[in-house]
């Protein structure tokens, strides 16, 4: 196994997917082809490599919907979502003349009886074994989840589409496998929200379908809640995070450079195109990942020269011996210099669009966000603190994202001051930038009624970089959860909650208390947080900054997909369209 994938998330599902399909591939000791469908794919490619799968006897993987040459003497695993489209590619394949000597068959997720019947009709006497195993949820990071459903934004947000129920309902049955596979029975809450109704929607969907899993586990006796709480919460409860420009590696490197199913591609110094895959796999990412791009900056040139400087011979004579240890050594040191040589291009890209426009940006952005300046001192008027972006020849795309912080620092602005505003930035086309955030709930134009903004926690004591002032409420809500201090009245109970939530079993992140066995780190509580309608890199982070302060309660977010500024700005602008022009974007983001 990859040394960053054996641990967290990936590291679940890797050992989930080798008791289940791994385990019964080992009692018969021949070898097999493995089939997927692009979804399995993507799953099995997160947690393991082909090497993985080789050692234990798979000799082919192939693609379920191309056509494949029949191979009869062979058998075959199949592991697929329960789809239409999946069981009838699988039954084509044995209807007529069987391609394989026999199926052996993995279900991502429960399969509904009329496909399983179909499958028996047809298949019966070819499929040696048929499970479900309880993965439909794809592991993006250890502390990281993903339902890979880019589209759900539009099916969830846009007014023409019809599908919003069917698709709480598939999010609904992707969250319980991720709990099954947690082995997790956790209490349910939601984000109240009197204009949206998804969040609730979805906790109520969740918890039945939860009990009905859990009605009777193997054993046959019924399954307890167990330590841990999911908190479901919808995109528009901070609009803040995903639009600012941050500056911590990770988020930053994805929001200024065009990073593709995260493959950083780059110009080596001889000119050639290079690329690099930005994943667990690679232990200084994981590393950098959440530092400043200040520190990133200073640590990675510092690691170059440690590295060059135990190359160089001492004495300065080179013997045969020394050329052969070198020689010996070199296949590390060069995968040492690639590593480090990487992040060095990435991080001077990175400061490269911040010292070109990035930098300026920052400080009105902050101050827009946070209300108060550097000092403290309260932004009284906050048109004074954007009007120098609109001045200034920065990027369309820029200025959206300093109009929007502004209108979101107001919780809405007047109909008049919105069209002098879409008229600076020259947009009176694509208004739908701005005006389209209302579907998420988020005031654009001030009502009367004029909904509350949040109240933060207190961190003015906290050490920060000035540019860098900004915390996303997700953090608030993490750190509230697991100080038991979330308000039952915004954030109802839609289950009963396990013991270790409900004030008796408190886990406070300032009170330093015995670790009971319950309250080891891993074996201890889990706050599981699911965000409707995508999560960007910086809440990403603070799972695990809030994991690390407090030990004894693992912090795992998750949601539809990962956001950047850019794709949130293009889907947003996307929800005016019709119905069948949002397949389009479905596609792309499928793509």
């Amino acid at each position: 196994m990859a040394a960053g994938s054996d641990h967290g998330l990936k590291g679940v599902v890797w050992k989930r997917v080798k008791e289940t399909i791994i385990a019964d591939c080992r009692k018969s000791n021949v070898w097999k082809i493995l089939i997927l469908d692009p979804f399995t794919t993507k799953l099995l490619s997160s947690c393991c490599k082909m090497s993985d799968l080789m050692s234990e006897k798979i000799t082919i993987v192939e693609d379920l919907y191309k056509s494949r040459e029949p191979v009869p003497e062979m058998k075959a695993i199949y592991f697929m979502p329960p789809t239409a489209k999946c069981v009838e590619a699988f039954i084509s394949d044995f209807k007529t003349k069987p391609k394989y000597k026999g199926a052996y068959v993995y279900f991502t997720d429960y399969c509904p009886d009329d496909l399983f019947n179909k499958m028996k009709l047809y298949c019966a006497k070819y499929i040696r074994v048929c499970k479900e195993i309880n993965i439909s949820f794809m592991p993006q990071e250890a502390q990281v989840f993903t339902c890979d459903n880019p589209g759900a934004f539009q099916s969830i947000y846009s007014p023409n589409n019809q599908d919003k129920q069917k698709t709480l309902e598939t999010l609904a049955d992707q969250l319980v496998t991720l709990c099954a596979t947690l082995d997790e029975y956790p209490g349910v809450r939601y984000k109240k929200d009197n204009n949206m109704e998804n969040a609730k929607i979805l906790a109520e969907l969740v918890d039945n379908k939860l009990a009905r899993h859990y009605q009777l586990d193997d054993s046959g006796k019924k399954k307890g809640k167990t330590q841990a709480q999911l908190l479901i919460v919808e995109r528009g409860f901070d609009p803040v995070s995903p639009i600012l420009h941050e500056l911590t590696y990770q988020a930053m490197a994805y929001d200024l450079i065009d990073i593709q199913n995260d493959t950083y591609k780059y110009k080596s110094k001889d000119g050639s195109e290079k690329q690099a895959l930005l994943n667990e796999d690679d232990m200084l990412w994981v590393k950098l990942r959440h530092n400043h791009i200040a520190e990133v900056s200073a640590q990675i040139p510092k690691m170059v020269k440690e590295i060059s400087a135990s190359k160089k011979q001492p004495d300065g004579k080179i013997t045969i011996s020394h050329l052969a240890q070198m020689m010996k050594k070199m296949p590390s040191f060069r995968k040492q210099l690639t590593e480090k040589t990487v992040h060095l291009q990435l991080a001077e890209d990175c400061m490269h669009h911040y010292s070109n426009n990035v930098e300026k940006l920052c400080k009105a952005e902050q101050d827009l966000a946070v209300g108060s300046d550097v000092d403290g001192v309260k932004v009284k008027d906050p048109m004074r603190t954007l009007l120098p972006v609109l001045l200034h020849p920065y990027s369309t795309h820029d200025k959206i994202r300093a109009v929007l912080l502004y209108i979101f620092s107001l919780n809405g602005t007047t109909d008049e001051n919105l069209s002098k505003l879409i008229q600076h930035v020259k947009i009176e086309d694509e208004r739908e930038f701005i005006l389209n955030w209302k579907q998420l709930g988020v005031p654009i134009i001030t009502s009367s009624s004029g909904s509350r903004k949040p109240t933060r926690r207190d961190r003015s004591q906290e050490q920060t970089y000035n540019l860098s002032r900004w915390t996303p409420v997700i953090k608030d809500v993490m750190e509230d959860a697991v100080e038991n201090k979330l308000d039952t009245k915004e954030w109802p109970h839609q289950s009963e909650c396990p013991a270790a939530w409900n004030g008796s079993g408190a886990v406070s992140a300032r009170q330093k208390h015995k670790a009971s066995a319950q309250d080891e780190r891993r074996t201890g509580s889990r706050l599981i947080i699911f965000v409707i309608g995508g999560i960007c890199f910086s809440e990403m982070r603070c799972a695990y900054e809030v994991t690390q302060a407090v030990k004894s309660c693992e912090v795992i977010i998750g949601s539809t997909h990962i956001l950047t500024p850019t794709s949130l700005l293009d889907d947003i602008k996307a929800l005016s369209k019709g119905p069948m022009e949002t397949l389009t974007i479905e596609e792309r983001s499928n793509a």
